[in-house]
């Protein structure tokens, strides 16, 4: 478990900076885990050094797709989940698709459904781009479709 805490008014700032910029294009790659996902890791540039970067994971198989913005000191601080419900601490149940906010008392563990996402989790690239937006990151660059999957062959 990280072990410093930031505030929720320093996540804030962080959120609402539109200094923010991810370079170049993205590229999914398979985990390490040898699973059906592919991932992404991005380093955030920004004027004012946030120490950040966001992970991208696509489960076409389990139909799960998440974005998440990692504070390198802190943990997970935002993030995007489709295609997997949440609980809540005060035992609230969400639907598939669901933001988590960093806030002091739950840190990242509450979440709440977002009315700004329409994307599917079948749409990476439309996810990416409401995701960006929302969070104020500047992507200077393209997010590529991920791979088809392949099915395995049975001989």
């Amino acid at each position: 478990m990280p072990s410093v805490v930031i505030s929720e008014e320093e996540f804030e700032a962080i959120l609402a900076d539109p200094d923010k910029v991810i370079e170049g294009d993205l590229v999914w790659s398979r985990d390490e885990f040898g699973s059906p996902a592919l991932e992404f890791r991005v380093e955030i540039r920004s004027g004012a050094g946030y120490p950040i970067f966001v992970v991208g994971r696509f489960n076409p198989k389990a139909g799960k797709l998440s974005y998440a913005l990692i504070h390198q000191e802190a943990g997970r601080i935002y993030a995007l989940d489709l295609g997997a419900g949440h609980h809540n601490p005060g035992c609230e149940r969400l639907g598939d698709t669901h933001k988590h906010r960093w806030t002091d008392e739950f840190r990242d563990k509450q979440a709440y459904v977002p009315p700004d996402i329409t994307a599917r989790w079948d749409d990476p690239v439309g996810a990416w781009q409401q995701f960006c937006r929302e969070a104020n990151i500047r992507h200077d660059g393209r997010l590529l479709a991920p791979p088809p999957s392949q099915r395995e062959l049975f001989l």
